[in-house]
């Protein structure tokens, strides 16, 4: 359906005219050298670098728009792109064009305390942003581990370690301002919590990728720092054991803020790159928020879970310094995975499933791992049944590139087999595009054309990323 959809590169004539109207619109902001356009195109894991045919540096909402008017006026694609660290080739630019890069756009317009919300940029990252609202007793809660500009979080749906209690950025963001493929600037809702008025246009563009339209001011909820924060790590002997642990802390409703599974090889690269000195069995690490006194039922209780499965002792890190180390260790996962085979490349890849599921498909991964004869670690938010993958490999060896490309396969079947997504965070971008149609049926691939169709016609806006 819809063959006139199908990406392709602009008429070189028209893109010359479209660069040449933005060189000399935004001088020194305006690049096409080769360095810089190679640092906006994809860089992380193992797809090529696609770099655009030039770079705007954009600082305010009318910049992008004036950008998206005259790219659109000569069929020209637009890339939107915020600290590139997404990991399937989302910022990759296939069919030439303009990358839009938006870290310029880093102010924090609002905070409302009273409202618990605040107005961003999309340029803002998560790290500043919680920086800055540190002495209102507020943070905002969606930890994707890099750091990511919120923005960029938006566009890909971004998860997190705090997934479980706080939800995704789906539920994290109240409303958007959208610069369209016409040049268009939209507002999706009020700053009001909830609405029934039309349809919700603010979830539309959240996880699109930049394939609708371009997102330039973002309203975030915003959530109160809990009086009292624990955290701990807890051993187990295998990994089903400890998610076993997770979903029966789940289900019997303690309200765990963190639960991260680290397997035998994932903590063995965290020590070598942290330097903690864990004991190198598959382990959970867990946080909890409230009052103190709360705290303290909740560890109690998931520590009597534990132990119910072989797992323990469980031990705590109450200060605030052990809390960060242990969390930044957690948050160097894809950077420790390195140091298994130094030298070689981190494909990092994921899915999600029911939790009821989790155990199953983790222990199974496992498994192929094993066969395989893969270096490879699992970790994940399995609070939610997300889990991920991360292979290291060495790229110059094709056989070993095509025993990665088949257990990446064979992990999403299995993760869609048992009712589960084929990327709980990672995002579709070009990497797993192909997997579009074995998730969802034809009718709903062709909503998502029309969609797509309505608000993009040129198809200039992100071309070649999700569909």
């Amino acid at each position: 359906m819809m063959d006139d959809m199908a990406p392709r590169r602009p008429d070189p004539e028209a893109l010359q005219a479209a660069l040449h109207e933005l060189s000399g619109l935004f001088g020194n902001r305006y690049s096409i050298n080769e360095t810089i356009r190679q640092q906006h195109a994809h860089t992380l894991t193992w797809g090529s670098n696609e770099p655009p045919d030039a770079v705007v540096f954009a600082q305010t909402t009318e910049d992008v728009a004036q950008i998206v008017r005259i790219c659109a006026r000569h069929g020209v694609p637009l890339i939107p792109f915020g600290t590139g660290t997404s990991l399937e080739g989302h910022v990759n630019a296939p069919f030439g064009g303009v990358s839009i890069d938006l870290s310029g756009m880093n102010r924090i317009l609002a905070v409302h305390a009273e409202d618990l919300d605040c107005v961003v940029e999309p340029g803002v990252t998560r790290k500043a942003l919680n920086e800055y609202l540190r002495d209102t007793g507020l943070f905002f809660p969606i930890d994707p581990g890099a750091d990511a500009s919120v923005g960029g979080m938006v566009s890909t749906r971004a998860s997190g370690t705090n997934a479980v209690r706080y939800g995704t950025m789906k539920d994290n963001v109240i409303s958007l301002q959208v610069v369209t493929a016409t040049g268009e600037i939209i507002e999706t809702a009020r700053r009001a919590k909830k609405s029934s008025a039309g349809y919700d246009l603010t979830r539309l563009f959240i996880g699109a990728e930049g394939t609708l339209g371009i997102i330039t001011r973002i309203t975030l909820r915003l959530h109160g720092i809990p009086e009292a924060i624990s955290a701990g790590i807890c051993p187990f002997p295998s990994v089903k054991a400890a998610c076993d642990a997770t979903i029966a802390t789940i289900q019997t409703g303690i309200p765990v803020a963190r639960i991260e599974l680290l397997d035998e090889m994932q903590v063995k690269a965290v020590n070598l790159h942290s330097k903690l000195g864990l004991q190198e069995v598959p382990m959970l690490l867990v946080e909890f928020h409230g009052t103190q006194r709360s705290v303290e039922e909740q560890a109690e209780r998931f520590g009597e879970i534990a132990a119910d499965l072989g797992g323990g002792p469980f031990s705590w890190a109450t200060k605030a310094e052990e809390r960060s180390r242990l969390w930044q260790a957690r948050h160097d996962a894809y950077w420790s995975a390195l140091e298994l085979r130094p030298g070689c490349k981190a494909v990092p890849t994921d899915v999600c499933v029911p939790i009821s599921r989790l155990a199953d498909c983790v222990t199974q991964t496992q498994a192929d791992i094993r066969d395989t004869g893969l270096t490879a670690c699992i970790l994940g938010h399995v609070g939610d049944g997300n889990f991920h993958v991360s292979i290291v490999l060495d790229m110059e060896d094709k056989a070993e590139v095509t025993w990665v490309e088949g257990f990446i396969h064979r992990l999403v079947e299995r993760g869609l087999a048992m009712e589960g997504t084929c990327t709980g965070e990672h995002g579709i971008g070009q990497l797993k595009r192909k997997y579009m149609a074995r998730e969802h049926s034809a009718g709903t691939l062709n909503l998502m054309r029309l969609i797509k169709k309505s608000l993009d016609p040129q198809g200039i806006m992100n071309p070649g990323k999700i569909l």
